[in-house]
């Protein structure tokens, strides 16, 4: 077998070749799904796919596999992978590491020349951070039927531009098929940093993944009117964005109160016409929600709602529209007892842990059976520049995945 210390300097390589890919260089990495960082990311992970002897295709999001045919005819692949895209400024490793380890699990299976039953097949998934296009976890909801292709065309930026106009920019075919059939699909492994401080709070170099949060996100509207900053007296103004102010000010409050681990953040705001001579009539926000408990979300949701709806009066109107929303999901029983029976025999330690991010595993957890593993992120950090992780720990996941997907796809 191929040691440790090539599958970690192929990894290094691979990560730092693909955060050069960014629109902030210096500033962390900002790859933009259907941007031209996304053009050049993809074109380099198809590039090493094909080095790598895998035949690779895609399909009508954008979505990158890169597949090693099985020896049964029509056998449904085991897909082992992540996403490629970022948020602004984010960091390095936060998607990217998980498909690297896709493809190196895949180079071992060359340079061992083992012969699959079923097919192993890498993937890189698109828009899994709602970045560009809002809601996120798009390349596998799209996957699986979860969005409709009427959906996915009708979805647009910041800039009004549409996901169908943005793939036909860097030349995607937006033809190609989009929902793949659950039946061609065995099961889906998944690796990715933890973005928080419990492995390495632990020294322990592997989390084997029991549970992911559930999670929602809501938009929300609230319309005004606008005028002159100067000229409009303070008793005849309808301000949408001191109204929005006062929204989001309480609603930390409402995880606080709803306890058991229960997350409330608003990340994004958008105010119209955004001059700073002129009173505010729009402002468009996002409310994220997770929980643990499907009740702490449904919970938190109606609060929210209520909160919001209080304000229709005095000139203002307010909407709130639900982007995305996913129940918690656990792993497979099977494959988690696989991944760690694994762990034990390469000697690499390992503990359970539940994720309190979202991840494209938990979309596939409804439609295939899923096993995710977790590597520590140094001082728990991500979505920033900042965010690092050991090779030697993200190696020690690819020799795991390795032999998990040695028993999944039967390989001799």
């Amino acid at each position: 077998m191929t040691s440790m210390n090539n599958v970690q300097k192929r990894i290094e390589e691979h990560i730092n070749t693909l955060s050069t890919f960014t629109a902030t260089p210096d500033k962390g990495t900002t790859r933009l799904t259907y941007s031209e960082e996304h053009l050049r990311a993809r074109n380099y992970l198809k590039r090493i796919m094909k080095e790598y002897g895998l035949v690779v295709h895609e399909d009508g999001f954008g979505n990158i596999f890169g597949k090693i045919e099985g020896m049964l005819k029509d056998a449904p692949s085991v897909l082992i992978g992540s996403h490629f895209d970022s948020v602004p400024n984010g960091g390095a490793y936060d998607g990217p590491a998980g498909v690297v380890a896709g493809l190196e699990v895949a180079a071992l299976f060359a340079e061992n020349k083992l012969k699959p039953k079923y097919p192993l097949e890498v993937v890189a998934l698109v828009e899994e951070e709602g970045s560009r296009f809002g809601g996120g976890l798009m390349g596998s909801r799209g996957m699986v039927g979860l969005l409709s292709e009427e959906d996915f065309s009708n979805l647009t930026d910041k800039n009004g531009i549409s996901t169908v106009e943005a793939m036909k920019l860097i030349g995607l075919d937006t033809s190609l098929t989009k929902k793949r059939d659950s039946n061609t699909i065995k099961s889906y492994l998944e690796l990715h940093i933890e973005q928080g401080p419990i492995l390495e709070e632990k020294n322990t170099p592997i989390g084997v993944v029991e549970a992911i949060v559930g999670l929602t996100q809501l938009e929300v509207t609230v319309k005004g009117r606008a005028g002159h900053a100067g000229t409009t007296p303070m008793d005849r103004r309808a301000d949408a964005l001191v109204v929005a102010s006062s929204m989001i000010s309480q609603l930390p409050e409402l995880a606080i109160q709803e306890g058991e681990g229960t997350v409330i953040t608003t990340g994004r705001l958008h105010v119209f016409p955004n001059g700073a001579n002129v009173i505010p009539d729009t402002v468009v926000f996002t409310v994220d929600i997770r929980s643990g408990r499907e009740e702490n979300v449904r919970n938190v949701i109606e609060q929210v709602s209520r909160i919001v709806e209080t304000y229709n009066a005095n000139g203002i109107t307010t909407s709130v529209e639900e982007l995305l929303y996913i129940q918690p999901k656990a792993m497979n029983q099977e494959i988690i007892s696989l991944l760690k029976q694994k762990s034990n025999k390469l000697e690499v330690p390992y503990c359970s842990i539940n994720s309190g991010a979202g991840h494209d595993a938990m979309v596939f957890s409804d439609f295939t059976e899923v096993g995710m593993l977790f590597v520590p992120s140094k001082d728990g950090l991500s979505h920033c520049p900042e965010e690092w992780s050991d090779s030697r720990d993200l190696a020690k996941a690819v020799h795991i995945l390795y032999e998990a997907a040695k028993t999944l796809t039967e390989a001799e």
